[in-house]
């Protein structure tokens, strides 16, 4: 969904991709990656939003710049845009989606207002998209958002009404294997294991970074200090809301579970297996625990009212 960025914070054209012939084959695979992350980052954005502070509404598309990979036009050639600015992705069942929009539609104007005019190519190349984006959240916050779009030659006009997500934008980078989340968004690298898990799998490894950004790991963090116990017990909390999240997005919340167990006895030294993390088995012990009280609060409520319910943990 469309968020507003840090202007230092890295983005997926951070590293930017060479976009020539031969590496249209890499070009269509990061974009599928992007595409499954950001439907279900939707996905659990916006079925939380009854729960999550700041809920803001969201159009269900995110924006991809051809300027800002090392050949623009090797990018626009490959993927038929007609000018840099494009439809990165669109969510399944998102208001983008229901108005026409798809992915690799180029983007023309807002309210009326060219694009390119407005928001010529800056340097750092990524300010663009960064400025583009807020552009998106503040109109979306006003209502209804007049959008022109090009697709094989064809220009239309659409109007696109947002509705509410947790403030979250999810991300996959050219680069890297990790996951992390940065306050308002959500970061995968494009080699991270889980894009071969099963859905509910992956999308409880997208829940527990989005959880980060949901408790405000980071503000804590920044308030209480970045001791080791501290770093450790926000870990743990991210793990024990992941079943929450999965079970209001229709997802099972069991997932998490299973999840954990996947990754854990695998991976040493990364994301779960370091200094900063409780054993995957003791977390998954955590989960599993978190899992049950889920179970039992869709059966008796029909859903997981976690800012009610949820127990938070105290930092010292």
């Amino acid at each position: 969904m469309i968020r507003g960025l840090a202007a230092a914070a890295a983005l997926i054209l951070a590293v930017p991709l060479q976009a020539a012939p031969r590496e249209d084959k890499a070009l269509t695979e990061l974009q599928a990656r992007d595409h499954r992350l950001f439907a279900i980052g939707w996905r659990l954005a916006t079925a939380n939003a009854p729960y999550c502070e700041r809920a803001a509404p969201a159009l269900g598309l995110s924006v991809l710049d051809a300027g800002g990979f090392a050949d623009p036009a090797a990018v626009r050639l490959h993927l038929g845009l007609s000018g840099d600015l494009a439809v990165g992705a669109v969510a399944p069942g998102s208001p983008a989606e229901t108005a026409g929009l798809a992915a690799n539609d180029t983007l023309l104007a807002i309210g009326g207002v060219d694009l390119a005019s407005r928001f010529p190519r800056a340097k750092p190349a990524w300010q663009r998209l960064i400025d583009v984006t807020a552009a998106f959240d503040a109109a979306s916050a006003q209502g209804p958002v007049e959008l022109t779009a090009a697709r094989g030659g064809t220009r239309r006009t659409v109007r696109v009404t947002g509705t509410a997500a947790c403030p979250t934008r999810f991300e996959v980078l050219d680069s890297g294997g990790k996951a992390m989340a940065e306050g308002t968004r959500v970061i995968f690298g494009k080699r991270f294991p889980g894009f071969a898990y099963p859905e509910p799998e992956f999308a409880a490894a997208v829940a527990h970074e989005l959880a980060h950004n949901l408790l405000r790991h980071r503000a804590r963090l920044d308030e209480a200090g970045r001791s080791l116990g501290n770093v450790r017990l926000t870990e743990r909390e991210a793990d024990r809301l992941m079943p929450w999240l999965l079970a209001n997005a229709g997802f099972e919340p069991a997932g998490a579970t299973r999840f954990m167990e996947r990754w854990g006895p695998r991976h040493d030294g990364g994301l779960f297996r370091n200094r900063n993390h409780e054993g995957w088995d003791e977390r998954a012990d955590a989960i599993r625990a978190e899992v049950a009280k889920v179970q039992a609060l869709m059966a008796s409520e029909g859903k997981a009212d976690w800012a009610r319910h949820f127990v938070r943990e105290t930092l010292d």
